[in-house]
């Protein structure tokens, strides 16, 4: 009698899973939502409708995607900030979500929801902590120092991504041309491989490169309909944070999807700035082709713009009043990274004036030449940057950051902007693979990795556009 008993509670299990699975698929709203298979490394998410929506779409297409990314950052929160996890959610929940409007809370929660619906044990605490992510290295410094904490010796603003904006007489056509690689450790890189299409029901339609569960890029390459293109770099060796103010991955956010012109994005940009992920944000606006350089920090913020010439970024503060105020950044010692790929990009703006181009912002992206070296070979001082090459680093990479380097790039111009599409490759723009195993067997002190770390691919460029 048990055993019948049992079987029927069995196939009453069998049948109801299933049976939630097709609910949760038939659920309205995931209407006109969809995820395409893999493409040369990317994988690509359309995303549409009001913002609870397009969270839960975004939860349930990318759940599994999203409980690994959330295990990937709480190992690096341990490990690089010595705190918890329960740490950020706590924060996330205290110090943050007072200061996130209620659209972005909405879609916040959506994502919770989503990925509930795939049964993925998390909740809205997890999302905002995680896209908290880029951030929080600047809020731990400043709770470490209130609280009479020494912080980690790492604990330094990183050196995220290398980029350029161009348009006049320097690019082939005249117009804009906006091109960025994103550095980061390769537990990152390897899964910063998404294509978010969102449509939202207010706003600017925007196509983005991400990460699972963020609502913002995160590294920063958007084009919108309006006609705005926008990309960063990092502020090398920046502290300060307000923790009264707007969290910075709102702010992108909400910039990207409601700027129509360069000076929407300084305003939203600058409006509750708390100086979390400080960056000097490189534009474009195809309607005025004109290009401009926002350099957000904290107390001292810069605006240029032009319409002949080009901006650069490799994580060098520009503003010597920002540099005084706001880092410990040495300009002088040219054999840092920030420094040396500055002025790389010097000579390849110089050298090409008149010719640059999405195919040549490829080439530059996949740059190996070191300028404090006068030699090609690949290191933490060439645009497609390998620190995990180094042999000798311009100051003591931690980890993660001894296992990083230029992991994905993009890149447009005026038309392509327009018409809401980019190119994109995967893994490093020369074509070297990186192999996970064999670097751990190289580097025993990075084993902490292990499980996680994964083998990084180089793939081709490829062009992806808004659905039609």
């Amino acid at each position: 009698m048990l055993r019948s008993v049992a079987r029927v509670v069995w196939l009453l299990i069998a049948i109801a899973v299933p049976s939630l699975a097709q609910n949760s698929a038939s659920d309205p709203r995931l209407k006109h939502s969809f995820r395409q298979p893999e493409k040369n490394g990317w994988t690509f998410v359309h995303l549409e409708g009001q913002p609870a929506e397009i969270g839960f779409q975004h939860g349930y297409l990318l759940a599994a995607e999203i409980e690994d990314m959330l295990k990937v950052s709480a190992l690096e929160m341990a490990h690089d900030e010595k705190k918890d996890w329960q740490f950020f959610r706590d924060a996330a929940r205290t110090m943050m979500w007072p200061h996130i409007e209620q659209e972005y809370r909405e879609e916040l929660q959506g994502i919770a929801e989503g990925a509930q619906a795939k049964g993925v044990k998390l909740d809205l605490w997890d999302v905002v902590a995680l896209n908290g992510t880029l951030e929080w290295e600047y809020y731990v410094k400043q709770y470490d120092k209130q609280h009479g904490i020494q912080p980690p010796t790492s604990l330094v603003a990183p050196e995220h991504c290398s980029a350029f904006v161009a348009t006049g007489s320097y690019t082939r056509d005249g117009k804009i041309v906006i091109a960025h690689n994103n550095w980061t450790s390769y537990l990152d890189g390897q899964r910063w491989t998404m294509i978010f299409d969102i449509v939202p029901a207010q706003g600017s339609r925007m196509l983005m490169d991400g990460l699972a569960g963020f609502i913002h890029s995160a590294d920063d390459f958007v084009v919108n309909s309006a006609g705005i293109a926008i990309t960063e770099t990092t502020i090398g060796r920046f502290s300060g944070y307000d923790a009264a103010g707007i969290p910075e991955f709102v702010r992108a956010r909400k910039a990207a999807q409601y700027s129509k012109s360069i000076d929407d994005f300084a305003r939203i940009m600058k409006e509750g700035n708390n100086g979390g992920y400080a960056n000097n944000w490189l534009l474009a606006d195809v309607k005025t082709n004109e290009i401009a350089s926002l350099e957000l920090g904290l107390k001292n913020v810069t605006l240029k713009r032009t319409k002949d010439g080009y901006f650069v970024g490799s994580n060098f503060p520009v503003s010597e009043k920002l540099i005084r105020e706001e880092t410990d950044f040495d300009t002088k010692d040219m054999s840092m990274s920030a420094n040396a790929r500055h002025v790389r990009w010097e000579q390849l703006m110089a050298e090409n004036k008149g010719k640059i181009d999405v195919t040549a912002a490829q080439h530059f992206l996949a740059d190996h030449y070191d300028t404090f070296s006068k030699k090609e070979e690949a290191s933490e001082r060439t645009l497609d940057g390998h620190i995990d090459l180094s042999t000798r680093g311009s100051q003591p990479w931690q980890p993660p950051f001894g296992n990083a380097g230029a992991v994905q790039n993009k890149a447009a111009d005026a038309a392509m902007v327009t018409n809401m599409s980019f190119s994109a490759a995967a893994g490093h723009a020369c074509g070297k693979n990186f192999k996970a195993q064999e670097h751990l067997r190289e580097h025993p002190e990075l084993n902490w990795e292990q499980g996680l770390l994964r083998d990084m691919d180089a793939f081709p460029w490829t062009t992806f556009s808004v659905a039609k």
